[in-house]
């Protein structure tokens, strides 16, 4: 009879999730566009970078340095004067302005050590903070051949040689989409089960689970199982149609695998989005709580900064946090293709995070449905 009473309590609260239009066009959109938007629009490498020029010595240098610039890194560099290049730093239209200053090749040749100045439009964070990197790069690899005077280059006494590895091509998409979708499976699994309990209680329909031969721990476990079905179901869809197919990013561990750590994973925050939507009242403070919730449970679950970059306090509170773990349970899986002997600790602290969670949450849901009664 509990089995029973669990499997229609959820497919009551998915007949519930699909009168909601609202909760559908969230999901498919933190599932499909929101995912394409993470991989494409926020680039960690220089491209289009609109440049302009200031070329004052006008020598074969000048002209070779600025000939250096070209797509896809950067726009074809503007020629322009000083005037024009204030002018369009203050109107946005350039990013980076590089002022050649007069009798540069002949400074270089006599071995002076003359001074390029580069204006950067720093609003533009991104492009600011790597293009100057690349510009100083690129520059000094035009001037080195002027100060050699075509002597022979020495061959270094130690070479460095670069291997990257599982992302041999540096392309920030394979970082942004699955880290999106990390993000979205523990935002959408506590707002579903959390807004589900309100929509409950705004609709009065809460009562009426209190006079039926339910107990709370079936009514708990009906909106885990429904909600956290849907959550697992959309992200299924999002790797397999949108990261694997319109993206084309490639997979190098298994799926069904990642798949299940998310499942463990839903459990845990399936519990906390209950919890949550126990202590509040209405959507508003729901709202609220899931703000100071969520952003460090996204921040600081070493997703978008490495774990170890953070102080060890912090490093230590978030041990208890689910994300933690999901999170490095997902990169080792999708990024390095990870196996279960691999990844098997972060399942263990996940079903025990999630256990203790759902045992707090039983404790002071069925409180609180004793003090509605």
């Amino acid at each position: 009879m509990r089995i029973a009473n669990i499997a229609r309590l959820g497919v009551k609260e998915l007949r519930s999730l699909a009168r909601d239009r609202i909760m559908l066009i969230l999901i498919l959109y933190v599932f499909t566009l929101d995912i394409y938007v993470a991989a494409t629009v926020m680039p960690e490498t220089l491209f289009n970078a609109p440049i302009g020029i200031v070329d004052e010595d006008g020598s074969p240098l000048s002209r070779h340095i600025a000939d250096a610039f070209y797509q896809p890194e950067f726009q074809a560099p503007a020629m322009v004067s000083v005037n024009q290049a204030d002018l369009g730093l203050d109107q946005g239209t350039y990013t980076f302005v590089l002022d050649i200053p007069p009798n540069l090749q002949v400074d270089v040749l006599a071995g002076r050590r003359p001074a390029i100045q580069l204006d950067v439009d720093a609003t533009r964070m991104t492009q600011a903070f790597t293009g100057s990197g690349y510009i100083d790069a690129m520059v000094s690899q035009e001037v080195a051949p002027f100060l050699r005077h075509d002597a022979p280059v020495g061959v270094p006494p130690v070479d460095l040689a670069f291997r990257v590895a599982f992302n041999p091509s540096l392309t920030q998409s394979r970082f942004g989409a699955v880290t999106e979708i990390i993000n979205n499976v523990t935002m959408l699994s506590i707002i579903l089960t959390g807004a589900a309990l309100i929509r409950e209680r705004e609709h009065g329909t809460i009562e009426h689970l209190l006079v039926m031969p339910v107990e709370p721990f079936e009514i708990m476990t009906a909106k885990i199982w429904s909600m956290g079905l849907v959550v697992l179901l959309a992200c299924s869809f999002s790797v397999i149609f949108m990261v694997q197919g319109v993206l084309r990013i490639p997979i190098e561990g298994s799926v069904a695998l990642f798949l299940a750590g998310a499942a463990v994973n839903i459990f845990a925050t399936t519990a906390l989005g209950i919890f949550l939507g126990t202590v509040t009242r209405s959507m508003q403070q729901f709202g609220i709580i899931m703000i100071l919730i969520l952003i460090p449970l996204e921040v600081l679950s070493g997703g978008m900064t490495p774990e170890e970059s953070m102080p060890q306090f912090i490093q230590w509170v978030m041990t208890v946090a689910p994300t933690t773990h999901f999170v490095s349970l997902a990169q080792a899986i999708l990024y390095r293709g990870a196996g279960f002997s691999i990844v098997w600790p972060e399942f263990v602290a996940l079903l025990a995070i999630g256990a203790a969670l759902f045992g707090v949450t039983l404790w002071y849901f069925r409180n609180a449905m004793k003090n509605m009664s």
